[in-house]
């Protein structure tokens, strides 16, 4: 093909896969089942602002109860995206089948590469959508918290005579446990992960015979990309000194190539200690997310290309 007519067509290409995003979408939130899992999580952020909090030392109570706020808060969102992002994508490829409109779309003709992509990125925008109404509401919830916390801590110190230096790091230590951009970043982690997931359990839907089938594998390969790290320094530990080790060293690479590691997206433990996330961790994490959503949409695409419909 002529690469000026290809770099003509990429509007069409983006406008079809809008289309097929938004069609993709509005299908998911229409599924009500998604629905207990949002009020789920949506219940379980908001609980904590009912905690009200027992002052009884202004030097680790208040800081405790952010650090739980946020921790329940992430938890939820961090589960909440996982389950959401591979039963949609799961769910989207049967369905069409099931109701023709796979048939319809591909018959226009659109192509399978577009088709693949739209209905991604409309599992993508459910799970951005949902996740950015729980981060509004954890971030009004942790700055209500932590006015309240930092007034009465602020106010007890003061009258137990503390130095002013004192006061100002007490002060200090609260905010930082506070909505900060770090918090951010963390629930910015929680989307790429699930961005990884999502493009993950549309290969497997592919050549999947069945939604449970794509759901249970999905679920396996997550919880084997949270030890992926322990088993491959485990493995590179036994393998020292041997003279296959070379090979068996090309071979975890090419695993870790195509299986990611989860535990490089585990930052929200130090954020929720109110550390500091670099933006060179929050870059890089990027940039992980895109390589694999990128990787597994073209597997998919080679895969899909092949069957018949």
């Amino acid at each position: 093909m002529n690469p000026l007519s290809s770099i003509k067509s990429m509007p069409s290409h983006i406008s079809r896969i809008l289309v097929i995003a938004h069609h993709a979408f509005t299908q998911l939130v229409r599924m009500k089942v998604f629905y207990f899992l949002a009020v789920f999580a949506v219940i379980l952020i908001a609980s904590n602002f009912f905690n009200l909090p027992q002052h009884e030392g202004p030097e680790s109570t208040g800081v405790n109860i952010l650090r739980s706020i946020k921790s329940w808060s992430l938890g939820a969102m961090t589960l909440f995206s996982v389950v959401l992002s591979i039963v949609a994508t799961a769910l989207l490829l049967p369905k069409d089948v099931e109701d023709r409109t796979l048939y319809t779309i591909l018959a226009k003709p659109v192509p399978r590469l577009d088709y693949l992509a739209g209905k991604l990125l409309g599992v993508l925008l459910l799970v951005f959508v949902s996740l950015a109404l729980m981060d509004v509401l954890m971030t009004g919830i942790l700055h209500l918290r932590t006015n309240m916390i930092l007034e009465a801590q602020v106010a007890m110190a003061e009258r137990r005579g503390w130095p002013a230096e004192d006061v100002l790091l007490l002060k200090k230590d609260i905010l930082a446990q506070g909505a900060t951009f770090s918090l951010q970043g963390a629930v910015f982690s929680v989307f790429l992960r699930a961005s990884i997931i999502a493009s993950m359990s549309l290969l497997i839907s592919t050549f999947s015979s069945s939604t449970l089938f794509t759901t249970i594998i999905s679920f396996l390969i997550y919880f084997i990309g949270h030890f992926q790290a322990d088993a491959r320094a485990a493995y590179f530990a036994q393998e020292a000194g041997t003279s296959d080790s070379w090979i068996a060293k090309a071979l975890t690479l090419l695993v870790s190539l195509v299986l990611p590691d989860f535990q490089l997206f585990n930052v929200i433990d130090s954020v929720i200690e109110g550390q500091v996330l670099p933006l060179f961790i929050l870059g890089k994490l990027t940039m992980i997310g895109v390589f694999y959503a990128v990787f597994y949409i073209i597997a998919s695409w080679f895969i899909f290309a092949e069957k018949e419909f």
